[in-house]
């Protein structure tokens, strides 16, 4: 299955219930396996830090002063539907945070349906 733009939309394995799909078009964004916390804000509450996606596209790289520190950091977006879903950690510029780096935050209140 393709996207308006043409990238090829990845269908996860959902044989147990474990897939997070974007609340909008359903698009499969991750697995529960992938997730490392569910300890994490964003504007709307509740977030989860997942290592790795798919479905989504990264836009342009911006520096935000977050909760925890700055970052560098690059929204997310839903390849399908073109909803803004979180953001990637690409920079921390604190020691403590570096953990974050290459991760991604999903918005879990406004723009996840998962298995919970």
């Amino acid at each position: 299955m393709e996207c308006g733009t043409g990238t090829p939309i990845v269908e996860l394995d959902d044989a147990h219930g474990n897939v997070y799909r974007c609340k909008h078009c359903r698009t499969h964004l991750a697995l529960t396996e992938d997730i490392i916390s569910k300890d994490f804000y964003c504007k709307n509450g509740k977030a989860y830090l997942f290592d790795k996606v798919v479905n989504v596209t990264v836009g342009e790289n911006e520096d935000r002063m977050l909760i925890t520190g700055k970052f560098t950091i690059s929204d997310i977006f839903c390849a399908r539907c073109g909803v803004i879903l979180g953001w990637k950690y690409d920079t921390a510029f604190e020691s403590t945070q570096k953990f974050k780096e290459g991760k991604f935050i999903l918005d879990s209140r406004d723009q996840l349906l998962g298995p919970e």
